[in-house]
């Protein structure tokens, strides 16, 4: 069997795994794919996620409590979602987080350590807990990447790293699977308007003046209403792919020849270099403050 990638995919009453999914773009893809016919299962370390999964439709949601970091939770998961549904045809995987944005120097071993855990481990665990039904059901994967597998990580570096580290698992799984019918779809995007995002750039000033030396075309928004309708559309086109906003697109294809330039672009521009002794300079935050997308 090889890649089915350009055949429409009907998510009428597919059974749909999301982590993550109680906020952000996890929540908001749960609400589309639930509009468009599908049924969800959110798991997500929220105690209270069986009954706001209930509010959202009793008899096509089923919500499970679930650490990523725990692959025998999310083992439980896949069997509750068939012992219910019957099956499991789409594994996304939605958790992640985002540490407090420090130079490495400052950045806490346990945010280094978590991040990797969340959003590298997790995925693979979320994936690999999935992986028997999807191709069972010649289904899809769901990766939620970031533009910044590909643009510098200063002042996140950690959150980067992980980032590329789920690209390469879209890639190296996309082969991998083609023969059994199971696609792969990779989202990347910049900066969604969710809690995320809120409390790791708006509220840190230091972050807000590193992002204002970007080129101002890059610095656009999508809402967690838009990055889910983008993935249901890639779902249903079985899409290798979803870059948003528009603009990260051409970066993106031509990160070989872009990449170089902006990191030297960076490594001279003394407002990116002043804003960056300032991240340096304050203290050492003293936990990991992580915050879910």
């Amino acid at each position: 069997m090889t890649e089915r990638r350009r055949r429409p995919y009907d998510l009428t009453d597919k059974v749909v795994l999301v982590t993550g999914g109680n906020g952000g773009i996890g929540a908001a893809t749960g609400r589309e794919l639930l509009r468009r016919g599908a049924r969800l299962v959110v798991a997500d370390l929220d105690p209270g996620t069986p009954r706001r999964a209930e509010a959202l439709g009793a008899d096509r949601v089923l919500g499970c409590v679930a650490d990523v970091r725990d692959r025998s939770s999310l083992d439980e998961v896949v069997a509750r979602a068939v012992g219910r549904f019957g099956r499991v045809d789409v594994v996304m995987a939605n958790a992640g987080l985002l540490a407090t944005a420090a130079t490495l120097r400052n950045t806490p071993v346990a945010d280094v350590e978590t991040t990797l855990a969340v959003n590298v481990t997790g995925v693979v665990n979320t994936v690999a807990a999935g992986l028997d039904e999807v191709i069972r059901n010649e289904g899809q994967v769901v990766l939620m990447s970031s533009v910044f597998a590909f643009v510098n990580g200063m002042g996140t570096i950690p959150y980067a790293m992980s980032k590329a580290a789920v690209e390469q698992l879209g890639r190296g799984l996309r082969v991998e699977l083609a023969d059994h019918g199971v696609t792969v779809l990779t989202a990347y995007f910049s900066l969604v308007e969710t809690e995320m995002i809120r409390h790791g750039v708006d509220e840190d000033d230091v972050v807000t003046a590193l992002l204002a030396t970007l080129p101002a075309p890059m610095l656009a928004r999508i809402s967690p209403a838009a990055a889910a309708t983008a993935i249901a559309d890639g779902l249903e086109r079985r899409s290798p792919r979803v870059v948003r906003p528009g603009v990260w697109r051409p970066v993106s294809a031509l990160r070989g020849l872009v990449g170089p330039a902006l990191d030297a672009r960076f490594a001279g521009d003394r407002r990116v270099l002043d804003v960056l002794a300032r991240l340096d300079a304050r203290p050492t935050p003293t936990r990991p403050t992580p915050t879910r997308p």
